[in-house]
């Protein structure tokens, strides 16, 4: 077997040819196949559920299956270390000629799971080759998994209402970044959302961020949310501004709803190439600045009334300059307002200290999401009554490259790993 690169090039070549005719439950034995031109004997490949806490094995290719798990936990596991940290780590210890490790899956900066892979090898080449074919597995499960049912299946834990599938379709991955902006998002109820959704999008060096919340918690709500989004989005490519955007969803949930329904909601735009930040706010929880660590406070800005009430308040474009490394935190009211009994609240300021120590801990962006959801369910005891999302954007600096600090933040760097942060509590 080659060693020189030509192994890892044909690898990569062959199952690229295979994927375009490729059905999802081929992908774990035509991986296996193929990743032998790179002296790799086995490929096992894992994503990560709808809430991001168990990874399942996708199956397909029963003599490399054999004798794995079928699904591995992130929290206490090496693997889920790996996931949480965007880091390749050993799957095992050396043993017998045969070298393992876990490597993250990315879509981007979108994290899809792991690969367990196999090798006699262990150098920078074969390194190299593990990374480049979780690359190409990434684009495979990505462009399959609009068709694949099983797919969907296996990344859900449980049933879903007809609210939250409507909504998980329209909103955008979860995680972005570039040498600009981190970007990062994370809702719940995952199988139970109605109300609440989220929107960012890219325009040369526009960012825009969006949040909403729909009156209710039914499926009448994920009408209204996708209804919102909908109307947000065709506005803002047709040219729109933030008042026009917002003028654009009141008037669509009017001429559908006539005053019935209702969305609240922060629309807004940075301007990396100026740390300009610009929104409006529309009868929502204001926007929080987190700067140098720390709280600084909600912006100030007079809000207009919530979108379908046609009150007939002004929308006022409210601005602040960013300087690099703030972080833009949008949210609703399902994160603040969760309560334990006694009827104690999460509150804003448990929610500010969270994602501040999380992020001195050194946690990716996404990481530390995806714990502050673990948290705001814990405190509930298990269960929201209302949905919560939040919406955060770091603004790194003006320029597309270098895209270091984007890596490091979004958790895609296998140096982010630091020792004291691997060893450090969950929770």
């Amino acid at each position: 077997m080659e060693r020189n690169g030509e192994g890892g090039r044909r690898m990569l070549a062959e199952l690229l040819e295979a994927s375009h005719l490729m059905p999802i439950e081929l992908l774990p034995a035509k991986a296996n196949g193929c990743a032998r031109a790179a002296s790799f004997h086995q490929v096992l490949i894992y994503v990560a559920d709808l809430q991001r806490n168990l990874l399942r094995l996708v199956p397909g290719d029963d003599a490399a299956e054999h004798g794995h798990d079928t699904e591995l936990h992130v929290e206490g596991t090496v693997a889920g270390r790996a996931y949480q940290y965007g880091g390749v780590l050993p799957a095992a210890p050396p043993g017998g000629g045969v070298f393992q490790w876990w490597v993250p899956l990315l879509d981007g900066t979108e994290r899809i799971g792991l690969l367990r892979v196999s090798s006699e090898h262990n150098d920078a080449d074969t390194r190299a080759d593990m990374e480049a074919l979780a690359a190409l597995i990434s684009l495979i499960i990505v462009s399959k998994r609009g068709t694949s049912d099983a797919l969907a299946k296996l990344v859900r834990t449980r049933q879903m209402s007809v609210s939250a599938q409507m909504q998980w379709n329209l909103l955008p991955p979860r995680t972005y970044a570039d040498g600009r902006v981190t970007i990062s998002a994370s809702l719940e109820p995952a199988y139970d959302i109605s109300g609440d959704v989220f929107e960012y999008a890219v325009d040369g060096p526009l960012v825009h961020l969006t949040i909403f919340d729909a009156m209710g918690h039914d499926t009448a709500a994920g009408l209204s949310g996708a209804l919102a989004l909908g109307a947000c989005r065709n506005a803002r490519r047709q040219g729109a501004g933030l008042v026009e955007k917002a003028e654009a969803v009141e008037a669509a949930l009017l001429e559908q709803y006539d005053h019935r329904r209702y969305v609240t909601g922060v629309l807004a735009t940075l301007d990396t190439g100026t740390g300009v930040l610009q929104w409006v706010n529309r009868g929502h929880h204001p926007p929080i600045i987190i700067r140098d660590n720390r709280w600084t406070s909600h912006l100030a800005c007079p809000p207009g009334h919530p979108m379908g009430t046609d009150l007939g308040l002004r929308t006022l474009v409210c601005e602040e300059h960013l300087q690099p490394g703030d972080r833009i935190v949008l949210y609703t009211d399902g994160i603040t307002e969760a309560r334990r009994s006694g009827d104690r609240e999460f509150g804003l300021a448990r929610f500010t200290d969270f994602l501040i120590r999380h992020h001195a801990d050194g946690l990716p962006v996404p990481e530390t999401l995806r714990r502050l959801v673990q948290a705001v369910l814990e405190y509930h005891d298990g269960r929201l009554q209302d949905d919560a999302t939040v919406l955060l954007c770091e603004w790194i600096g003006p320029h597309l490259e270098p895209a270091d600090t984007a890596a490091g933040l979004a958790g895609v760097s296998s140096t982010r790993l630091p020792t004291a942060a691997a060893g450090a509590p969950s929770r």
